[in-house]
């Protein structure tokens, strides 16, 4: 297998450190707002990591953080804590906010089929593993102290700029050393901040009472959960000038050599030349994709469709052909499980094909290639031996497909009076649903979306009377046979 390596800039051959074993580490999310998809990208990224290792045979270990504290509204370490500011803008506790948004996150990374890392570690639950991180790059000389807290000295690390390529002697005094003038270098940045009286989330510290940086809780924390050496990092390519820069040099500060092996990054989701982001203004949820009618497992497949290192184009018709190929996929695998396995042995070499596109640094589309090429062949020979490889790729892919092909799907429009579509409802049915229990169940949405009640209640009795129970959701209703 090979993946690239951002410290390196090139795709090397990965060797776990411990055979058959991985260890990922993951940037998670800050949690005082929803999440976007832009964000969510990375997240479709580390999971297809962890299933392409998994796929391959490896034992892994995915730990990923929840930043609750110490994430300034600047990356670079100015501003308010965001939490904190959040917390004060809607009148609740911090720790209110972090679990509201924090439930949102999972949530939505449940729809979007990402597995739950092995070990999710929240910044404010391991302040003593910060402490004492922070006191070994202390001891070691690679700090000093300010006004506002304990600064590590950048000056000291020769390979500072290494993993970013930065320019230090191109770098002004900017933000950092007008709200710190006692900072050596520019890119100086704070271990442990003090002397924030109205900062919301403090702690006693040998610094003084105050809170950690951002950056040092991901050393922390990855070092604690995968040890003084792991394999892989991961995070957006928006981490490597400050974050994942800052992290690299407080490894090497604290234990004296490179904690990371290989630093994977994945580039942004686009809309026109712009990055999705916060800033940008074009935010889009999960929630409100599905309100435009594309599904989530739609948007992962949109998310496959491109190199994780190379910009993903979020339009209308990116969309729209995602949705598509999806429901293709979906498609097939309904008709393919009504045919005989005849002859696996045709597919091995898709096996094959798919296997060395993924082990060659996660190169997805060039897997998906595998899948269509399997679907042509598959819908010739009528053979249900090429869904069964397609299943199986699907650990990857994380499509679901199994789950999605083994329901049938009706699809209605709700019109206003000039016959304007204003709402697309489903009907979800297993195989072999009657026609006419269908048949009701749309004539009861029909019903709710008139908030006909009455009716609605008495259509819902008749299906019950069938032997069904239909379930409601925000885009239709699914039929189930009765328990």
């Amino acid at each position: 297998m090979k993946l690239y390596n951002t410290l390196t800039r090139r795709k090397d051959e990965f060797v776990p450190l411990v055979p058959g074993k991985v260890g990922i580490y993951t940037c998670g999310p800050t949690v005082y707002l929803f999440a976007h998809i832009g964000n969510f990208r990375a997240y479709v990224f580390a999971d297809t990591l962890r299933r392409v290792l998994e796929y391959l045979g490896y034992e892994v270990k995915h730990v990923m953080n929840v930043t609750d504290v110490g994430h300034l509204t600047s990356d670079e370490d100015t501003g308010e804590d965001k939490l904190d500011k959040e917390a004060r803008l809607e009148g609740k506790k911090p720790e209110e906010i972090a679990q509201f948004y924090e439930q949102a996150f999972f949530a939505d990374a449940a729809k979007l089929s990402i597995l739950r890392p092995n070990v999710v570690c929240r910044a404010t639950e391991h302040i003593p593993e910060m402490i004492e991180l922070v006191r070994r790059i202390e001891a070691n000389g690679f700090a000093y102290r300010t006004a506002v807290g304990l600064i590590f000295d950048t000056g000291k690390y020769p390979e500072y700029a290494l993993l970013s390529r930065l320019n230090l002697a191109e770098q002004q005094a900017g933000a950092r050393t007008r709200v710190d003038p006692e900072r050596r270098n520019p890119s100086d940045f704070a271990l442990w901040i003090t002397n924030q009286p109205n900062h919301l989330m403090q702690w006693d510290s040998p610094w003084g009472r105050g809170f950690p940086g951002w950056h040092v809780e991901c050393s922390a924390m990855s070092i604690k959960y995968l040890g003084e050496r792991f394999d892989i990092h991961t995070g957006g390519i928006d981490h490597i000038p400050v974050h994942h820069t800052n992290e690299r040099a407080q490894n090497f500060a604290a234990t004296g050599k490179e904690v990371v092996v290989h630093w994977m990054h994945n580039a942004f989701l686009v809309i026109g030349d712009a990055r999705m982001g916060k800033s940008e203004g074009n935010l889009v949820t999960v929630s409100e994709l599905e309100k435009r009618g594309v599904s989530p497992a739609g948007f992962r497949y949109l998310c496959q469709t491109a190199l994780y290192r190379m910009p993903l184009s979020f339009t209308a018709e990116s969309l729209s052909s995602a949705q598509n190929s999806l429901r293709g996929l979906v498609d097939f695998g309904r008709n393919a499980q009504g045919w005989p396995v005849k002859d696996a042995a045709w597919t091995e070499p898709y096996r094959q094909e798919f296997k060395d596109a993924v082990a060659d640094d996660m190169n997805i589309p060039q897997g998906l290639a595998a899948v269509w090429s399997l679907v042509r062949e598959g819908n010739q020979r009528q053979d249900r031996a090429a869904w069964d490889a397609i299943l199986d790729f699907d650990r990857v892919l994380g499509l679901g497909l199994g789950k999605l092909s083994e329901t049938q799907v009706h699809e209605y429009k709700v019109s206003d009076s000039s016959n304007v579509t204003i709402a697309v409802r489903f009907v979800a049915s297993p195989p072999g649903t009657p026609a006419e229990v269908v048949a009701l169940a749309e004539k009861r949405q029909a019903a709710r979306d008139a908030r006909d009640w009455d009716a609605a209640d008495h259509l819902r009795r008749d299906i019950l009377d069938r032997g069904y129970v239909v379930e409601d959701t925000k885009d239709g209703c699914s039929v189930k046979p009765r328990p």
